[in-house]
Parts: C-alpha cells; structure tokens; sequence
C-alpha cells in the first residue's frame, strides 16, 4: 500500500525565519510556496535527495497547524507516505478499522490528494496517506 515516505511535515511560526535554516545551513533543495486556503497554511516544500521536508506555517488562528503550535510549540506535525490509489488506501485502513480524520481524499499542496489517519489509531503520530499528481 505504502511506495515510500513522501515527506515529513513542521510546523513553524513563519516561513521567512525557517526557510533560510534548511535551505542555506542545511542544503536543501527550495522548491518553492504554496498557499492551501481549505487547510489555512502556507506551504514551504523543500528536497532532500527523494525525501521532502514541508514547512507548514498557519495563515490564521483557526488552523489546525496553528492549533498545533498552540498546543506543542513548533516541530514536527506529521508524517506522510506516498500511495498509488488513495481511495483503495483508505478503503482498505476503513475495512481495518483503523480511525481516519479524513474518510474520503482531499486536495492538497503541490497537485496532490491527501487523507489523515488520526493519531490516536497511530501512537500519536498524526500520519498522512498522499497520492500525487491526480
């Protein structure tokens, strides 16, 4: 079900201060910003090798990343593993009985579908499923 980890999402107060951090100290590749209105966050997507590191910064108070931060500072939010057919995915967690906090994919940053296992079927971990380019 799982082709490999997608990225690891971080919440982060403001992009302006946490880009240069992994783009100039640590390398990584800038592959640029995105706004996600539906989700309430600017987008940062930065590369290293396959692997992605999505800076995530909340766009209003309401958000659940600022709800995050709120609550646990900034860090890491989530992780997310890439998937060939997010519906089969979430069909097959559902069939399971696996807890989702979204039961049916949405849109997310860079042309991709997205769905979240809650973090409470994941040992806290708050876990993404993501199908890109659909």
């Amino acid at each position: 079900m799982l082709t490999k980890i997608n990225h690891i999402g971080i919440a982060v107060q403001s992009l302006d201060a946490a880009i240069p951090f992994y783009r100039d100290n640590l390398g990584m590749a800038f592959a640029g910003i995105e706004e996600v209105p539906e989700q309430k966050v600017r987008v940062a997507m930065l590369e290293v090798g396959e692997s992605k590191i999505e800076l995530l910064e909340p766009t209003s108070s309401e958000s659940p990343v600022a709800k995050f931060i709120e609550k646990n500072g900034a860090g890491i939010h989530h992780i997310a593993y890439e998937v060939t057919d997010i519906e089969a995915a979430i069909a097959r967690l559902l069939s399971d009985g696996v807890r989702m906090v979204d039961e049916k994919p949405r849109n997310g940053a860079h042309g991709t579908r997205i769905a979240f296992i809650h973090p409470k079927t994941t040992l806290g971990v708050l876990t993404e499923l993501c199908q890109v380019g659909h």
